[in-house]
């Protein structure tokens, strides 16, 4: 009897194209997955600001979460540049003896208005009154702050922001360059005023910086905005002395020239209700 003959099932023949069908959608998926996930970076071309990432853990301190790392007005040049011309100022004699406000003052008008002293940092967050933070803006310059917290009373800030847009004026009136004017300290608590005391001998134990009405503007520099029409630092010292003899001569601060620290300690006055 015959057997009935075995037939072998043919072979499939690997197919690249069929293989491809079949995997294409997965790796589009794939693929989707990962653009979305991408964080985007935007160049300059679009006018876009990248806003960099604050990496928090127990070593960050206070002023690592108070640095402002995205305003457009925090580049300038590293340094001022050669000056290349003089600038016309109206110079009205010695700044120590026409910037002579004592503490006592500084202190009596700041009560009036003023925060009381502050005990400790975490209390900025625990006020009775109202403050804003100073940052660096078009109209001034906010220093590395160690000593103090970039912090004060609206009177104040808007003071500041009348210096330092009148100084910018000024100097444009006279074709006197891009600078503006540097804050070197603001708000201070008793704990940083004793911190500081080891260091500064200006520095007393009855600071008007615990009351957020006053602040110091340096006068030994600037900041350039752009290498064009250079200054001296003597020349913009002298117009931004202009700006502070006017306002003061107006009634809206109390100014205090400093020797040890080349500042103008500046107190806003209480303004008229």
């Amino acid at each position: 009897m015959n057997q009935p003959v075995s037939r072998r099932k043919p072979r499939r023949r690997f197919s690249l194209v069929k293989t491809l069908r079949l995997l294409l959608p997965l790796m589009l998926f794939i693929s989707l997955c990962v653009v979305m996930c991408t964080p985007t970076h935007h160049g300059e071309s679009d006018g876009s600001v990248v806003v960099p990432e604050v990496k928090v853990s127990r070593f960050t301190s206070v002023y690592d979460l108070e640095v402002d790392t995205v305003s457009p007005y925090r580049g300038h040049l590293p340094e001022m540049p050669d000056p290349n011309g003089r600038l016309k100022v109206n110079y009205f004699g010695s700044l120590k003896q026409n910037f002579n406000d004592s503490n006592y003052i500084h202190w009596a008008e700041a009560e009036q208005y003023g925060l009381e002293p502050l005990t400790d940092t975490r209390s900025h967050w625990k006020l009775r009154s109202p403050i804003v933070k100073i940052t660096t803006c078009a109209d001034y310059y906010v220093d590395t702050l160690i000593f103090s917290r970039p912090y004060l009373v609206p009177a104040a800030a808007g003071r500041l922001r009348e210096i330092g847009r009148r100084f910018r004026d000024s100097l444009e009136a006279r074709g006197g360059g891009d600078y503006r004017i540097k804050v070197t300290s603001i708000l201070r608590t008793p704990r940083t005023v004793k911190r500081l005391r080891r260091r500064n001998r200006n520095a007393i134990d009855s600071s008007v910086h615990q009351l957020g009405t006053t602040f110091d503007i340096s006068y030994a520099s600037f900041i350039a905005n752009s290498a064009g029409d250079a200054r001296s630092t003597d020349d913009l010292k002298g117009v931004l002395s202009e700006v502070l003899r006017s306002m003061r001569d107006e009634g809206k601060i109390w100014v205090k020239y400093e020797v040890g620290q080349p500042c103008f300690h500046i107190t806003a006055r209480k303004p008229e209700e």
